[in-house]
């Protein structure tokens, strides 16, 4: 079984940095698609950054542009989000997912087409 592993959530106030880290194990990131999402109380668990690792390609969800990075380190079988600059409003529950990359397309934000998912890991900005 695939699996995906969040950390690197916490507390942090607002305008500061966390680095969330999503581990693969039981399959190598090198051929998939690698999604971040979140979910905040109350409402629909919106895509905020992904990464085709076949080659590097990357997109955004314009809430986070300029604030947030996707990187992969297909040696650690990781991804990263880096997040910078927060906000309260980016508060949620972050989670990756995964999806195979052979179909060729580009990596998005449709929740459902992606096949594996971690359990997740909290993100409280406040001061």
């Amino acid at each position: 079984q695939l699996q995906l592993v969040e950390s690197g959530g916490g507390l942090v106030q607002p305008g500061g940095s966390l680095r969330l880290s999503c581990a693969a194990s039981r399959f190598t990131l090198d051929s998939y698609k690698i999604g971040w999402f979140r979910q905040a109380p109350g409402k629909e668990r919106e895509g905020v950054s992904c990464i085709r690792s076949t080659d590097g390609s990357t997109r955004y969800a314009d809430s986070v542009k300029g604030r947030f990075t996707i990187s992969r380190d297909n040696a650690k079988n990781t991804v990263y989000l880096q997040m910078n600059s927060l906000k309260p409003e980016d508060t949620a529950l972050y989670y990756c997912a995964a999806v195979t990359a052979r179909d060729g397309t580009a990596c998005g934000f449709y929740r459902y087409g992606y096949n594996y998912w971690g359990r997740g890991t909290q993100v409280t900005v406040s001061s």
